[in-house]
């Protein structure tokens, strides 16, 4: 007998050790409900599923992709009913005009409608959207590029829409621009402080809402007051200046109306913001604003809307080049160029062959009728096509909703722990591991014999 070494206690111990082990492994497993915690679980096995993670995660944003184009598209169909309604009035007007029995008067009256028929087709083409990306005007894919010496120039331009007129390769310099403004004005009086007394009894009308206000206000009573009237002005005061009015919108359409000003209110009036504005260096000769949108008149890019985020350094020219207007890329699939081509044609009066319709003879009349004939083909053929779009792409998150669920199951496979087998696991390293324990007390306790030796 030795008492040096207890070799049984050894063994018993290493076992113990290993039972307790394998036992927090099942514990770890059973309260994550993965088999694979940690890469020294299964090397292999995680590399795989992480790859499958990455394409289902791919997947369910494709299918997301898939499903935000079918509502674009539906956004564009449905704008296009509308123009259907539209152009079927209008042939059914011609075919009223064509008529003799009308006399010229008759046929002004019908001309009348005809063109407000033919300005609501226009404007449901330039208006109609999907998260601001206009739809229906030809430019729904207008892309490009801004590009300047000075790289802050070049982040005060940004190409936003288009239409059909815009032409792919065309380029514009700018050689300046100014920022849209919102319309603003100030009071003559000055306050020290916003808990001023105005001094005197004050009184103005903005918008047609009347404002009085006693002496003993404050300037901070007149400040609420306007700002919660919700008339999408701020009324705001810097010590030691008047009391100044903004409206929240800019360009010129922001604009607040000021009549019946009185006592410490004086010298407030209407007023109005302005447009943002550009200089042409090359490439178009006009262009309209509205707000901070500059929309090309002329020239190759015609039709290109632009954004002006700030006033150009004019250090060096802003080039803007259309690179693209031909289809929109719906990203349809989990890796690279898994792409749908989708076309959205111009269906504006003028692309439609609509615009100028003149139905004030029976001949203009007659031949106005043939005319929307081929235009309301047009829109059905657009139409048809919108709808062919839209049920591939429901196919598709159809596809893509399969796939991921497949791929999700075989992920679940590797990664995911069998519940059952290692419940069973737990229960037989938890007796071992209790075992074990009552072992190694029984074990300690055999080198007690030497001394009965002793004796």
């Amino acid at each position: 007998m030795i008492i040096n070494h207890n070799i049984a206690a050894l063994n018993t111990y290493r076992q113990f050790g290993a039972a307790n082990q394998a036992m927090s492994g099942s514990m770890e497993k059973l309260s994550s409900g993965l088999r694979i915690n940690r890469a020294g679980d299964d090397a292999a096995g995680l590399a795989i599923s992480e790859k499958m993670r990455g394409q289902i995660r791919g997947l369910d944003q494709a299918s997301r992709n898939s499903q935000d184009a079918i509502s674009l598209i539906q956004t564009a169909e449905g704008a296009l009913n509308e123009t259907h309604d539209i152009l079927q009035r209008m042939r059914e007007l011609s075919v009223q005009s064509s008529n003799d029995t009308n006399t010229l008067d008759d046929r002004k009256e019908i001309q009348k409608e005809m063109d407000q028929l033919t300005s609501e087709i226009d404007r449901i083409g330039n208006t109609t959207e999907f998260n601001t990306k206009k739809l229906i005007n030809g430019g729904a894919s207008v892309s490009g590029t801004v590009a300047d010496a000075d790289a802050g120039d070049a982040a005060k331009i940004s190409i936003v829409g288009g239409t059909g007129d815009t032409t792919a390769g065309a380029a514009i310099t700018l050689s300046a621009s100014t920022v849209a403004t919102a319309a603003t004005d100030v009071t003559t009086a000055t306050f020290a402080l916003s808990t001023t007394a105005l001094g005197s009894a004050s009184s103005l009308t903005i918008n047609g809402t009347k404002f009085d206000f006693a002496a003993t206000d404050t300037v901070q009573n007149a400040l609420d007051a306007i700002n919660d009237a919700g008339l999408g002005i701020k009324a705001t005061h810097v010590d030691g200046a008047g009391i100044t009015l903004t409206t929240n919108d800019k360009g010129s359409s922001a604009k607040f109306t000021v009549n019946a000003v009185s006592g410490a209110l004086a010298g407030l009036a209407t007023t109005s913001g302005t447009d943002a504005t550009v200089t042409a260096a090359s490439g178009f000769t006009s262009y309209k604003a509205e707000g901070d949108t500059v929309t090309i008149l002329d020239g190759a890019a015609k039709g290109l809307e632009l954004k002006v985020n700030g006033a150009l350094s004019n250090v060096a020219n802003t080039t803007v080049t259309v690179t693209s207007n031909g289809t929109l890329n719906l990203q349809i699939g989990a890796n690279e160029d898994q792409e749908m081509q989708v076309s959205i044609k111009d269906m504006r009066s003028a692309a439609l062959g609509v615009d100028g319709l003149d139905v004030t003879s029976q001949s203009g009349a007659s031949t106005a009728i043939s005319t929307l004939d081929k235009a309301i083909q047009a829109v059905s053929g657009e139409r048809s096509k919108l709808g062919a779009y839209t049920n591939r792409l429901e196919h598709t998150v159809n596809n893509l909703g399969t796939s991921s669920e497949n791929l999700t199951a075989a992920e679940s496979r590797i990664r995911d722990v069998d519940m059952a087998k290692e419940m069973m696991n737990q229960t037989k390293n938890s007796i071992l591991s209790q075992a074990a324990q009552a072992m190694l007390a029984q074990a300690n306790q055999q080198p007690q014999g030497v001394l009965q030796l002793l004796r």
